[in-house]
């Protein structure tokens, strides 16, 4: 069955907390308000939204799907995600498309583990500065808190840059 909008799913994908312990990578799980974003969810977990990871999954004109990690706080260019999967064109997955791939998840709550869906994992250099990370569970109300390194080692997570560059500076700043 799959898991829509309207369902509840009553606690975190089971699957991510079996393999997170067969690949000995050190977890926390959370339960939470409910959340519908990263960086709510990192408020109700009460984590700094850059150490919170979003998944994303897109699409190559080739039909290659793949997940897109980043900060909570990011936002997707798809031109650099273009060039870090080598193709003309990507876009993200509609509701119905990650809905298909991922049936034991509520949409926007993929783990980042690849394996679980036959795709690669490319996560943006930002994540790579935190010695934990945490991201959503398959639910809305779960997320995971894991350590970083362990999670990109058994996940085979690449690194690239395909997060926005936004600068914050106040514009009277700015050059």
């Amino acid at each position: 069955m799959a898991a829509t909008e309207t369902e509840t799913i009553r606690g975190p994908h089971a699957g991510l907390i079996e393999w997170l312990g067969k690949h000995g990578v050190t977890y926390e799980v959370h339960e939470h308000a409910l959340t519908f974003t990263a960086r709510e969810a990192a408020r109700a977990e009460g984590v700094d939204p850059v150490t919170f990871a979003k998944t994303l999954g897109v699409v190559t004109a080739d039909g290659r799907r793949a997940l897109l990690v980043l900060e909570a706080t990011d936002h997707l260019d798809l031109v650099k995600a273009r060039r870090a999967l080598d193709s003309g064109h990507v876009r993200l997955l509609t509701e119905a498309e990650l809905l298909e791939m991922a049936p034991d998840c509520a949409v926007g709550t993929m783990p980042p583990i690849g394996e679980f869906y036959g795709v690669s994992v490319v996560a943006d250099h930002a994540l790579a500065a935190d010695a934990q990370i945490s991201f959503h569970a398959g639910s809305h109300r779960f997320a995971v808190r894991v350590d970083r390194v362990a999670w990109e080692r058994e996940a085979g997570v690449r690194y690239a840059d395909v997060a926005e560059n936004v600068d914050s500076r106040p514009l009277w700043a700015r050059s």
